[in-house]
């Protein structure tokens, strides 16, 4: 089985982080834009489960050319790199919420961003850190996929020889999960708003849909309009995007959403990765995946640059972790006015997407000239 680069990977997980960095910008206009708008999911389920489907396609080809150990070994030491560049991206973080904080004086954008316990308990605070207890706000994910990206050698071989297993005991844990309340500890009592025993379901469909995606196909799909899979997925999309818009309008969601409807439905937990976020994900991804081929689209210099930000994605999403506060800062700063929201706003994805073209410029830098180009 051959591991290919599916172009629609990195262009997704591109589109998702600027959806993360948006979202993360108080009072941003374009936010409306995102897709937790449109459903009960958002832009963190498209992070965990490509980030599945990218960890196996590339591990995934390792364990097949050099073996389990060499992928097992690669696979710790980017976990390890990740952990050092949570640990300093927490403290930069830090360092620019404090400076913005003293430039914004009509609002404590330290509390607003979790920091206050930092301030009240700094050694216990440093030390959770160490742990990844300590998350403010919009440092969730790193920790959570360091934590996935460990568990990985412990399925990986099995995932790659029967998916279906790993999928079926990946299940069965996610439902156990909020039964029993598992979850792990968190700073004072509480525990991880991302709860890694619920989310691994998604990181592991995501590398199951890299394995079945390498595989050939026997016959030509039925036109989308006779495939039942793809009628039901657009239903309930319709239908969960009626019902999330319907929310900005109290009045008319609780006029016409039933109430025994409701009663099931709510709270829709993303901590737990409620049943109706995990479904409407995958609908979405669904349905994406068949509208949207790997076709020549993927070629256009706009995708391009959302999938060359995908490709560098633990970079670019530390960068848009570090902007989010200096953007709310200078919104604030600018009186909150329109304009300076959409420009603040349109600044940070052009400043990412110039840290992406940094970054592959500067690879191709680095590849060793082959004798033939001499």
């Amino acid at each position: 089985m051959t591991f290919e680069r599916d172009h629609r990977i990195d262009f997704f997980r591109g589109l998702a982080l600027i959806f993360i960095f948006w979202d993360h910008v108080p009072q941003n206009p374009l936010a409306q834009f995102t897709v937790r708008n449109i459903g009960f999911s958002d832009a963190a389920e498209i992070f965990v489960f490509l980030a599945g489907y990218a960890a196996v396609l590339a591990y995934g080809k390792i364990a097949r050319r050099d073996g389990f150990m060499v992928a097992t070994v690669k696979i710790l030491r980017r976990a390890w790199v990740l952990y050092v560049v949570h640990i300093f991206l927490l403290a930069l973080l830090m360092g620019i919420v404090f400076f913005a904080n003293s430039h914004v004086e009509t609002r404590d954008l330290v509390q607003e961003m979790g920091l206050q316990y930092f301030l009240s308990n700094p050694q216990q605070a440093l030390m959770d850190e160490l742990l990844l207890r300590f998350k403010p706000n919009l440092m969730d994910p790193l920790p959570l996929y360091i934590l996935l990206l460990l568990g990985l050698p412990l399925v990986l071989p099995m995932l790659l020889r029967k998916a279906e297993y790993v999928v079926g005991l990946s299940v069965v844990l996610y439902l156990l999960a909020p039964c029993f309340q598992w979850n792990l500890a968190g700073t004072d009592g509480g525990v991880w708003f991302f709860n890694p025993l619920a989310w691994q379901l998604l990181f592991i469909l995501g590398g199951a849909a890299a394995i079945h995606g390498q595989r050939p196909r026997v016959q030509q799909p039925r036109p989308l309009t006779r495939q039942p899979v793809f009628i039901a997925a657009l239903t309930y999309l319709l239908l969960t995007g009626l019902i999330a818009v319907s929310w900005k309008w109290p009045t008319v969601h609780d006029t016409f959403m039933p109430q025994r409807l409701g009663e099931w439905l709510y709270p829709i937990s993303k901590t737990n990765l409620s049943p109706a976020r995990l479904l409407h994900f995958l609908a979405l991804a669904y349905v994406t995946a068949r509208l949207l081929p790997d076709t020549g689209w993927t070629q256009h210099w706009l995708v391009q640059q959302s999938c060359r930000m995908g490709r560098y994605s633990l970079e670019v999403f530390c960068f848009g972790v570090l902007l989010a506060p200096l953007a709310d800062m200078l919104n604030a700063l600018g009186g909150n006015v329109l304009a300076m929201q959409i420009f603040s706003a349109l600044l940070g994805v052009g400043l990412m997407a110039l840290l992406g073209a940094w970054l592959d410029f500067n690879k191709r830098l680095n590849r060793p000239i082959s004798v033939t180009a001499i």
